[in-house]
């Protein structure tokens, strides 16, 4: 799907972006952070959204040689050493970069910059269920016996980021018997995040796999704090969002421009509200809402080269077991 600024009217776009697809929806950031850019460079951008951030990310790599876009916006960590593998990235370091915590600061040759990041979560029906998982474990008890639905990992990015979720917390010799015992409990495995967190929305299920964040939404929308993330003290998985310059970009000055405005105030206000994660650079507190959206005290990760080393193989071997 192309989906282009009205500006594109006026002529040839001066930059040319791939996004996925719910950044760049009527509620997503997109909208707002992209007229921004285009008010303060005045300059035209031309959006293209693929599908997902999978789905963006191969179609860089299959325009590797003649690249259609100048800047990719979305991916995610469980995607980078993937991306590097194909050499995609034109390094660039923003002067803004000095602001940005350490523990996002992921790649040191600056392929990708960071723009937000948010941890996955299980949020419940606070209604439906009195007695919230403490742990992964208590996941796989026998009271949550149909009642958690969470998304593919083939095909979904919290799906990929519960899988490595859990071979972090169980290791590789035992995250499979894990899974074997979680089965019973998921009423099903939807191919993204839109349809398990409708599912839940909807009372079909009392529990789905999403982000410590998504109870803010529900606060600041519906005034409710029915939807509740279940809190791990053994740690929660992390995910960070980039961009990147693609190597052999027609317009990589203003490529630049761009990385150097997400980093900036009138990027990064607008993420926490519309892609409802954390802005990687807070330059004015979080909306009141996220009081219900605590950032976990541990953080449970894997190396990127592990997962770029293994990640095939998990994904063959988790399918194996779970069509058992």
């Amino acid at each position: 799907m192309v989906l282009m600024s009205p500006a594109l009217l006026w002529g040839q776009a001066d930059l040319t972006l791939y996004t996925y697809d719910s950044f760049n929806s009527e509620w997503g950031p997109g909208p707002v952070v992209f007229k921004r850019f285009e008010e303060e460079c005045k300059c035209k951008i031309k959006v293209v959204a693929p599908g997902d951030s999978g789905s963006m990310l191969n179609r860089a790599i299959l325009e590797k040689n003649n690249p259609r876009a100048d800047l990719v916006l979305g991916i995610n960590n469980s995607e980078l050493d993937k991306s590097f593998q194909y050499g995609i990235w034109e390094p660039y370091r923003s002067p803004k970069m000095d602001r940005v915590p350490k523990m996002l600061q992921i790649d040191p040759e600056h392929r990708v910059t960071p723009f937000d990041y948010g941890y996955i979560a299980f949020v419940y029906d606070s209604e439906r269920i009195q007695k919230p998982p403490q742990s992964l474990e208590d996941l796989t008890a026998p009271r949550f016996r149909n009642r958690i639905v969470i998304e593919n990992p083939k095909t979904s990015s919290p799906g990929l980021s519960m899988l490595h979720w859990t071979i972090s917390v169980y290791g590789e010799e035992n995250y499979l018997d894990y899974w074997k015992r979680l089965k019973p409990n998921l009423l099903t495995i939807t191919d993204g995040w839109s349809a398990a967190y409708g599912m839940f929305t909807k009372g079909e299920v009392p529990m789905v796999l999403s982000y410590v964040t998504s109870p803010a939404y529900h606060l600041e929308y519906e005034k409710t704090e029915r939807y509740r993330a279940a809190e791990f003290p053994n740690g929660h998985y992390r995910q960070v969002e980039f961009a990147g310059i693609l190597k052999g970009s027609k317009n990589p000055e203003r490529a630049r421009e761009f990385i150097d405005f997400m980093l900036s105030e009138g990027f990064q206000d607008a993420i926490p509200l519309t892609n409802w994660m954390f802005p990687v650079i807070q330059y004015q507190p979080l909306p009141d809402s996220f009081r219900v959206a605590p950032q976990p005290k541990t953080v449970a990760e894997l190396a990127p080269s592990r997962v770029r080393d293994q990640n095939s193989k998990w994904l063959k071997d988790w399918s194996r077991s779970m069509s058992r």
